[in-house]
């Protein structure tokens, strides 16, 4: 995927709200081997870090745009990967942490398994992600792409979001050996100033791994339309849009 940290970053304060609320529920223990599955610009792994008590903490991404801005810090390290190659080796944590990442991996029948199969005896899982299936940007951009032309722009590829329900989460981390488990689905409701505020908002998300497939004239179009849509579903400004996060931890 491309990503680009300016655009990413217009809406900073609202993709950071949910980090406070999922590591309020890990526990600090001293020494913690900790990754940051999907860090981004490094940022909150900082935060994450200084919130433990003298961790060593690796940031991992894919975007060599989004490491660029990474942070400097003595018990931090930085890596460029993806989350599946990342989860090939066989190093295992003390706490792998995941703020709004998880979402761009697919089969999480398959990784979630596969993520806590690297954690150490006594070590904890932090995951939040975006609920994609039931947030409606997310559908009339998946309802869009496969409508012509886009469609055919695409040769008919979609990208269904791979995030299961809460109770398929629930019986993976239990079934798994989770202990201490919370699962739950929050509402970090954003509010329009601004007539496009909304369309920016999933451009710098859900609207690139279709961005890197067409043409200029082509992302042109679907971005012309998406907007169209958009504002017809959300007419006044401002508007609320009600965006659902799944939050989940466990220790093992």
């Amino acid at each position: 995927m491309t990503w680009d940290p300016i655009k990413y970053n217009e809406f900073k304060e609202d993709r950071y709200k949910p980090f406070g609320d999922l590591t309020s529920h890990i526990v600090d223990k001293p020494n913690l081997k900790v990754i940051d599955l999907g860090c981004g610009t490094g940022e909150l792994t900082q935060k994450l870090s200084n919130q433990l008590t003298n961790p060593v903490v690796l940031g991992i991404d894919s975007s060599a745009e989004m490491l660029a801005k990474a942070p400097q810090q003595e018990n931090i390290q930085f890596k460029q990967g993806s989350i599946s190659e990342q989860l090939e080796q066989e190093t295992k944590w003390d706490l792998i942490f995941s703020n709004a990442a998880l979402q761009w991996v697919d089969d999480h029948e398959t990784l979630f398994p596969k993520i806590i199969s690297r954690i150490n005896p006594g070590g904890q899982l932090a995951v939040q992600m975006p609920q994609q299936t039931e947030n409606v940007l997310n559908k009339i951009l998946l309802e869009l792409v496969q409508e012509e032309p886009y469609a055919s722009y695409l040769n008919n590829w979609t990208r269904p979001s791979p995030v299961l329900t809460l109770d398929q989460y629930a019986k993976i981390l239990f079934d798994s050996g989770g202990n201490d488990l919370v699962l739950y689905q929050k509402v970090y409701p954003l509010v329009s100033t601004r007539k496009d505020s909304f369309f920016d908002f999933i451009s710098g998300s859900a609207l690139t791994v279709y961005q890197e497939r067409l043409n200029d004239s082509e992302f042109q179009e679907l971005s012309d339309e998406f907007k169209k849509r958009i504002n017809h579903y959300f007419p006044v400004v401002p508007s609320i849009y009600a965006f659902k996060r799944l939050l989940m931890y466990a220790s093992f």
